[in-house]
């Protein structure tokens, strides 16, 4: 992944409340269509130039070809803060960043995240590499706000389940990322079904599991959705020990017993 300035010239005078709306609302709306990652883009000034740096998946994710109507919008919105279309520095690879996945159609793909991840949360099921959300397609609302919200959510209930000491917010945490009865996913399995669809690549979803009696239990445990047995001989990336091929889930052996 790549680090990027984009720097914004006023051509007239302007306020800065004006100018933090246009380049926010821009930055938003890269992020929600995969463009740019993370969610804080701090705004300087030098010289009566603005600048931001945001992390990129690629060094052309800027392109105006991947732009959503939201991002062009946003855009064309510049000139009402007498704002110039932003030039675009890459400065260099992001070392503490993954790499993306080398294509945009794997045999397979998942939608999986944590809460350490800033990354896109489609990967590839050949490499678990992040696959840029917009090298998809996008759904009927142009861009994919609600597949970067839901990751969003996810990360939020992993990190409460992994730092916090409230029995009954660690339970309502895994009860959301890791049953198929939860809203998170419910709502996460609709955007899976989407990304199916539209990709025409089996697409699966990653349930969280930990806890459980013993190994032997936990490594026999079927298919939450259909019963069937979905334990694969060895697991997928060091990480998936299961495998449904008709409920598109992944899952791993309970973090107890590893």
């Amino acid at each position: 992944m790549y680090v990027v300035e984009l720097q914004f010239e006023c051509f007239d005078n302007t306020t800065l409340s004006r100018v933090d709306r246009a380049i926010n609302g821009l930055m938003d709306d890269l992020r929600y269509n995969g463009q740019v990652l993370g969610r804080e883009f701090p705004i300087t000034i030098d010289d009566g130039i603005f600048r931001v740096r945001a992390v990129c998946p690629e060094k052309d994710s800027l392109h105006p070809k991947f732009n959503s109507p939201q991002v062009t919008r946003c855009f064309e919105l510049l000139s009402d803060a007498c704002l110039l279309a932003p030039k675009i520095k890459v400065l260099g690879v992001d070392l503490n960043s993954e790499s993306v996945a080398e294509t945009a159609r794997p045999t397979w793909q998942v939608l999986y995240t944590t809460y350490v991840h800033t990354c896109s949360p489609l990967r590839s099921g050949d490499s678990l590499l992040p696959i840029p959300l917009y090298q998809t397609q996008a759904p009927i609302d142009g861009d994919h706000k609600a597949l970067v919200k839901w990751q969003t959510e996810w990360q939020a209930f992993d990190e409460i389940q992994m730092a916090n000491k409230s029995k009954p917010a660690i339970e309502m945490a895994l009860h959301e990322i890791g049953d198929i009865d939860s809203e998170l996913f419910i709502r996460g399995n609709k955007l899976r079904e989407n990304l199916e669809r539209q990709t025409q690549v089996p697409t699966y979803y990653y349930l969280y599991r930990v806890g459980g009696e013993n190994l032997e239990s936990e490594a026999s445990r079927t298919c939450p959705s259909c019963g069937q047995d979905w334990r694969v001989g060895e697991p997928l990336h060091g990480l998936f020990h299961f495998k449904c091929d008709d409920c598109r889930l992944v899952s791993n052996l309970s973090w107890n017993f590893q």
